[in-house]
């Protein structure tokens, strides 16, 4: 953060924090309710923050600064920095705001990636088939998440942030394994569309996959390490139907619902 930015920061935390000493007194809201006031009051301060920084940025709405802040434990400075880092990545990755499809043909012609159905809570449900994908360029594989990501999150019921996701590693072998496309997915996840992923099922998981699962798994952040659930073979049906009624689970998994490619949706 810059010194104008801190200095700002200090403003508007000690505005914030110098209220009456009667406001104080009043009856202590649930925890609940509490912890709503504390994020719409955060939201306003990383909006003004930014705002200073990044004038483009009146058009980022409060979803997605709570979605930050969330990102950071609430931590006002630390989720100005993510989000500040996230409209730069923007403005330099995506210039004209959409990935097109011409570039990511090939990773499109994998046919690897569909997106159909919602789960209990109406988490739309993403379908990775993990043997399908071959490594392509670094660049054009983070082309492909993005776009993936984009499209996710323009789908994304009325009344939700999150999306649900299951890779299925059945037939996935070395010529699959792709680490550095991994670590660049993991990165844009993380980095660019926090609090976005809910649950991540990984099924069908062969033991030679835990090689690269090894390299993989000390760049994951603690919060993404909670959603990530390795399912036994023989309680896969039982535990997706957990989540997913059978009419939404994939047919692909026993369930009744057809995928969709993500570009279709």
């Amino acid at each position: 953060m810059t010194t104008y930015l801190r200095k700002k920061f200090s403003q508007l935390t000690t505005s914030q924090s110098s209220e009456p000493e009667e406001v104080a007194r009043e009856i202590e809201p649930k925890p609940e309710n509490n912890i709503e006031e504390i994020e719409r009051s955060k939201i306003g301060i990383v909006r003004a923050l930014v705002q200073t920084e990044n004038p483009s940025a009146k058009d980022v709405d409060d979803l997605m600064i709570r979605r930050f802040l969330r990102a950071r434990d609430l931590d006002v400075e630390k989720a100005l920095a993510m989000l500040l880092k996230f409209l730069k990545w923007r403005t330099e990755f995506v210039p004209s705001g959409l990935i097109s499809l011409s570039e990511i043909h090939n990773d499109i012609a994998q046919n690897k990636l569909f997106m159909q159905g919602h789960d209990k809570s109406g988490r739309p449900i993403v379908v990775v088939f993990a043997a399908r994908h071959k490594p392509t360029s670094v660049e054009e594989f983070k082309r492909f998440v993005t776009f993936t990501l984009d499209k996710i999150s323009a789908r994304m019921p009325s009344g939700h942030e999150k999306f649900i996701a299951i890779a299925d590693l059945d037939g996935w072998g070395y010529a699959n394994s792709d680490i550095r496309g991994y670590l660049a997915a993991l990165t844009i996840l993380q980095d660019y569309y926090p609090e976005r992923l809910g649950k991540f099922f990984i099924i069908n998981v062969p033991y030679i996959f835990m090689t690269a699962w090894k390299m993989v798994y000390p760049f994951i952040d603690k919060n993404t390490k909670k959603k990530i659930i390795f399912v036994e073979n023989n309680k896969r049906q039982s535990t997706l139907l957990q989540d997913i009624d059978e009419s939404q689970l994939p047919d692909s998994f026993g369930g009744r619902i057809e995928l969709v490619p993500i570009q279709e949706c």
